[in-house]
Parts: structure tokens; sequence; C-alpha cells
């Protein structure tokens, strides 16, 4: 018998458990809380000038680079968050920031080289490691006495960092968890980078969906990493257009154009006629996204107290579209197992936190929610999650 076509790096990324809980919700007429993508669009003026630039014939090749309006626009968005970026040298506009963080990952880690990464993580980072040839280490958030919230553990961040660590690939606002990290938490990771002259890969796709009055603080901004840092966020958490893939990497020149370098060979441009819409949003429409990030955070306290009421013990959610919630009050052990029931039982779909571990066991009580839907959705999913605890 052949051996399988694939090879071994990838044999445990055949398929995604958005995939397969989508699919159980599609089959079973479930709410489909598992997979976070909004179903609301967008603020008109960008949709507008997407549909603008399709009829005046903007439907070729951008610029590798991206196009330099969107360049320009970033540039200028990112100084809200106290980073300077040259257009022309320092922003590369990618297919998302799944793309985005492949190729850095492939521009910037060798075979063999260790990258740390903050567990529970989202799937496509262990993936795209494993791209690369590199070995991933990781640290788990660990639940802080009093509130739940799932917070980073510096200490074990300090003990997997080492010498043969390339880079750390950090998530914040966090998914799963809904943890933002503060400027406390983020500075330990700064210290080692420096120390231990590490590239930090940042995650930032929810920077502007935190709650509750907290702050995103990027870490290119901290001490000694503004050279080490490879800046990566998007439209289509902030705008609601997650099917449009326009990413960005923000970095010094040099680290953005070993990026290109990779990207260029992956899908080379993509989304012409969305790049000039994303950039009037980035100008524009930021009123707008205040607005839907106050939703959010209404939606997700109407989550919560949702789950709460069915029986749940719910964690504490600080950002990002989502809330997780342990399953031991309701008599359950295991949230990959309850996930694939819930369809059919109930009506809902969720997604088990421990798939976006390498230590399930220490995860299989937590399940992922998504609130990034419209109210009847969130009231009807919890009309039927009640039914768990009657």
């Amino acid at each position: 018998m052949r051996e399988p076509a694939l090879v071994t790096r990838m044999r445990p990324f055949t398929s995604t458990i958005f995939a397969e809980m989508t699919a159980l919700a599609n089959r079973t007429g479930a709410v489909n809380l598992g997979q976070g993508f909004p179903d609301t669009d967008g603020p008109a003026g960008m949709l507008a000038v997407a549909k603008d630039s399709i009829d005046g014939g903007l439907n070729q090749y951008p610029p590798g680079t991206g196009m330099p309006v969107l360049r320009q626009a970033i540039a200028e968005h990112r100084t809200r968050f106290g980073t300077d970026y040259d257009p022309d040298t320092e922003i590369l506009v990618t297919v998302g920031a799944t793309e985005a963080i492949a190729a850095s990952l492939l521009a910037l880690v060798e075979p063999g080289d260790e990258v740390v990464l903050i567990e529970p993580y989202y799937d496509s980072y262990a993936a795209s490691v494993a791209l690369a040839g590199a070995t991933r280490r990781t640290v788990g958030l660990v639940e802080e006495p009093g509130t739940g919230r799932l917070g980073l553990d510096v200490q074990a961040l300090r003990d997997a960092v080492g010498p043969r660590t390339k880079a750390i690939l950090l998530n914040t606002p966090h998914n799963p968890t809904g943890t933002v990290l503060d400027r406390a938490e983020l500075a330990e990771v700064a210290r080692l980078c420096v120390r231990h002259d590490v590239i930090a890969i940042t995650d930032e796709v929810y920077e502007h969906l935190v709650f509750d009055g907290r702050e995103h603080v990027p870490l290119a901004t901290l001490p000694g990493m503004a050279e080490r840092t490879v800046t990566i966020s998007g439209a289509g958490k902030t705008f609601n257009c997650t099917g449009w893939k326009i990413g960005w990497v923000c970095a010094p020149a040099e680290l953005v154009g070993a990026v290109r370098a990779a990207k260029q060979f992956l899908t080379f441009v993509g989304g012409a006629p969305f790049q000039p819409a994303v950039a009037h949003a980035l100008r524009n429409e930021l009123p707008w996204v205040e607005e839907l990030r106050t939703s959010l955070q209404n939606k997700r306290s109407r989550l919560a107290a949702g789950l709460t009421e069915a029986g749940f013990a719910v964690r504490p959610s600080e950002g990002t579209y989502f809330i997780t919630a342990d399953v031991r009050p309701l008599g359950f052990t295991d949230g990959a197992q309850l996930c694939r029931e819930l369809p059919e039982r109930i009506g809902v779909a969720g997604v088990p936190v421990q798939v976006f571990t390498d230590h399930p066991d220490r995860w299989q009580h937590l399940v992922r929610f998504a609130f990034c839907k419209k109210d009847e959705v969130l009231d009807e999913a919890i009309r039927r999650l009640r039914k768990l605890g009657a």
C-alpha cells in the first residue's frame, strides 16, 4: 500500500473544527455559535466603495505590496495606536491575517527553530509552524483565582523561551478565550524578546473590539519592540467583512521585505476592489466600529447571562467575538463530546476549546461560543441552551 500523499508534518491538519461544527449545524438546523463570523454587513459607505471599484473596472492584479491608498490608510490608522510605519517599505497587504501569519513564519523561521505559542491558540498557528518546518512550544494561559480570567503564565513563558526560540506568536485580544493581555503582561513578553533576541509576531485582528473600558496595547509600542515586532491585523473583524480577506503586516522594512518574499509565492495578490473600500473604512468608518464595539459588548453580556442561567460557569470575556464556558457544573466532563451532541440534542453549535491546544486534558472542560450574531439569534440559542439545565 502506498504511503499517504500528505507530508507527515501536515497530517494533523487535514480538517478544521470550524468546518466540522458548521456542517453539523447546517445538517441539524442548529443555531451556529461555533464559527466566528458576523451575520450583519459592514458600514454602507465601505460597501459602496467596493461596488464602485468593481463597476469602475478595478478588477485586475493590484500592486504586490498592496494598493498605495490602502497602505497609506493603514499607516495613518497605526498612528492611533502609537506606532509609525512607512507605507512604502514597512506595510504589506495580505490575503487576510491567516496568510500574514503563515508568510511571516515561512519567511522568518528556519526548520528546527522553536516558535512559542500561547495555549489555547487559533488552529492555523500550529499548522503554519508545521508548514515552516519549525517546532512549536506552548505556554498555557492560567485561570486567575477569584475572577476566572485566563491570564498569561509569565513564569511558564520564561521557562519556554530558550536558545532555539526564534519567535513568539502572540494573539491579543485573544481567540478563543476573549482575554485582553494587559500592559504588565505584555511588558514581560517584551522583556523576554529583548533579552533573548526573539522576534514577536502579533495577531491583533480584534484590536478595536475590547470591552468594559479596557485598552488594547500593541506589543510594538513597548521598549525595544518596534524593531523586532511583526504586527498583523486586518479588516475582517473590524468592519464585518470576514469574506473579503484583506489583512496586513506592519514591521521594519527588513522584516516586511522578508515576509513579502514568502507571501508573493503564496497568493501573489488579492482583493483588488476591496482594498480602496478598506482604505475608506479606516479613514471614515471608525465611529461605526465604536458602535460595533458597544453592540458586541452588550451581546457578550447577553450571552453570558444566558449561559449562566443555563447552568454553565462562564469565564470573563474582555474582547473579541467569543466567550468560554465551563461545562462541568452541568455534569459534563468532555467539551468535545458535548459539542458534537449539542446540535442534535438542543439545536446549538459551539466549539470545544481543547482542539486549540497541545494539552487537551487541561482544557476539555471549556467550550467557546461566538456572540457576533443578531440579538434574535442569540436569544433563540439561549432559549435552547436552557434545556440543558432542565
